[in-house]
């Protein structure tokens, strides 16, 4: 039964192994390995209308905006007529820095086209900023706001920038950027931007004003618009998902990947009284977000060849002539921290993706952060955590290792048994049934203590692998960046040796194939870690070491010696 037991453990890790792959994939944007469920197929609210640039100019004004028709070139914007007026300023980039940012505006719309953020370093280069939002030959990842339901502004009209301060100086707390478009359709938009120091939200007041003289209802509508590739220099390893994200408090954080777009199954609430829209990818997110009690209507869209959106619209109602009306909104384009979504929006965090773990995930990553004020270093951050863990689990564990130090114990017992009724099995089993009860001994003692550790230490992997805090952040030596593999791949070797050195001091099952699988299981599952960032494989590691001492610790107060057993592959 000693060997049942060791199948059955690594039965269990090879299960858990599979689960933590088939969630991966899942948060990579792919369909399930394993266990596959079946999307439903819902059209969303814009399905009817024709993509691409060329537009649809017969979309009604009720359904979805496909105001996104072609960031590179549209010149009608489905739902509205295509009659134009001559723009009332000439097409201009405005530049603006501040302490995190360094932005680029286009007078096109006013709409926001580079995100580069200062504090946070390129992940193929050190030297350059991390840029989140850009328009280029390369790439787009835009964000952009407009008006429909008439000849009204929008993303595709060139606006004037009010001249005024294009940097954050120093004792200033913000800085404002105003484009004014003009008279369209008997409405005038005035959009201003205004960045705040140390924030990660950037405010976006809409003021429509109604210059005609009849009454008017246009629409809002904010809308995220970026290519479908993934970001540039991403590991392809373990890539995480990309791609446009929603949610609602009906229907809670929901992930869309791209292919869903285009072939018409995105399942999303088409009107919500709260929530907020977004563009996802590892470790940063750009989200628009709306006061709650503000109705909206949520869409995706496939904008053009392998370009999407992902936006709300809401209505402004009647605006009489010569009145004017506002509409708040707020723009986050940074990284993923966890503590600070929190507190920019209800739900935003959740950008931040657990899966299935949150519930474990949230408590853990608290009390890494905490642990990090405490030791100012990430890496001994999760080096503290994993020893709160254990010693948290240190009474389960003590069992496991106990059950495991009888096993040990009465192992020459049972083998010699095996080999003196190899013959009789029958004879035999009921032969260490018998053993077992007289030496008061359960082989599945050590399974139950471990099994129910299992989910912690899942949600602890998803908690490093999406902290974007692990970014160039160091250990010692030569770890300059915790969310990276480690350069040298010490941390690596270290981590398989201490496997391996967990399987020598556990006895040799008397199955001789057992006894090959004890060995060849820790090498094959040792080599993803060469390929995994520094900060999970000194998790791994750290958890490794920490077991094998209370293993050493615990046998030897039961009296039976650590023994190293060597595999044998004759």
């Amino acid at each position: 039964m000693n060997d049942i037991r060791r199948t059955i453990l690594w039965v269990i890790f090879g299960f858990s192994m599979v689960l933590l792959w088939d969630k991966w994939q899942l948060h990579n944007g792919n369909k399930a390995t394993f266990f596959p469920t079946t999307p439903a197929v819902t059209a969303p609210a814009a399905a009817g209308a024709a993509s691409g640039a060329t537009g649809a100019a017969s979309v009604p004004v009720s359904s979805a905006p496909v105001a996104a028709a072609a960031v590179q070139g549209a010149a009608a914007v489905p739902g509205q007529p295509a009659a134009a007026t001559a723009p009332a300023a000439a097409r201009e980039r405005i530049e603006v820095k501040t302490d995190l940012y360094r932005l680029t505006f286009d007078s096109e719309g006013g709409s926001l086209t580079h995100a580069e953020l200062l504090k946070h370093a390129d992940l193929t280069d050190k030297n350059r900023n991390f840029l989140l939002l850009d328009e280029s030959a390369q790439r787009v990842y835009v964000a952009q706001t407009g008006l429909i339901g008439g000849n009204f502004p929008t993303h595709k009209t060139v606006m004037t920038a009010v001249p005024g301060p294009r940097e954050l100086k120093d004792g200033q707390d913000e800085l404002s950027i105003r484009f004014e478009s003009p008279d369209q359709g008997g409405v005038k938009l005035v959009k201003t931007w205004t960045i705040k120091r140390g924030a990660y939200d950037i405010a976006v007041k809409h003021d429509i004003v109604n210059t005609g003289s009849a009454a008017v209802s246009p629409q809002l509508y904010l809308q995220l618009v970026r290519d479908g590739n993934k970001p540039p220099g991403e590991s392809s390893f373990y890539s995480t998902f990309t791609g446009p994200a929603v949610y609602t408090d009906a229907k809670k954080y929901q992930k869309i990947e791209f292919k869903d777009i285009e072939n018409g199954k995105v399942d999303i609430p088409r009107d919500s009284p709260n929530g907020y829209v977004a563009m996802v990818q590892h470790y940063f997110a750009a989200a628009w977000l709306l006061a709650d009690g503000t109705q909206r209507e949520l869409f995706t869209r496939k904008v053009d060849t392998n370009l999407y959106s992902v936006g709300m619209l809401t209505s402004l109602g009647a605006i009489e002539p010569g009145t004017s009306k506002t509409v708040d909104a707020r723009l986050f384009a940074g990284p993923q921290v966890e503590t600070m979504m929190e507190k920019l929006y209800p739900g935003l965090e959740l950008v931040k993706d657990y899966g299935w773990l949150t519930i474990l995930s949230k408590p853990l990553y608290w009390l890494l952060d905490q642990l990090h004020k405490l030791l100012g270093n990430w890496g001994w951050a999760i080096v503290g955590l994993v020893l709160l863990l254990k010693i948290a689990f240190y009474w389960l564990n003590a069992k496991a290792y106990a059950s495991m130090a009888k096993m040990k114990a009465i192992n020459p017992k049972i083998m010699e048994m095996r080999e003196r009724l190899k013959d009789k099995p029958q004879q035999m089993q009921q032969e260490m049934m018998r053993i077992y009860r007289e030496e008061k001994v359960n082989p599945m003692g050590g399974c139950f203590p471990i099994m129910i550790q299992i989910p912690v230490f899942i949600a602890l992997y998803w908690v490093l692998l999406s902290s974007v805090e692990m970014r160039n952040a160091p250990w010692i030596g030569w770890i300059h960046d915790l969310s990276t593999p480690d350069p040298f791949f010490i941390l690596p070797l270290l981590m398989t040796l201490s496997s391996l050195l967990q399987t020598a001091l556990n006895p040799a099952p008397p199955d001789p194939m057992q006894a090959k699988m004890m060995w060849f299981m820790p090498l094959i599952f040792s080599v993803m870690f060469f390929f995994f960032p520094a900060g999970l494989v000194l998790y791994w590691l750290t958890n490794n070491i920490l077991s094998i001492a209370q293993q050493w610790i615990i046998n030897t107060r039961m009296g039976v010696p650590p023994q190293f057993n060597l595999p044998s592959f004759k």
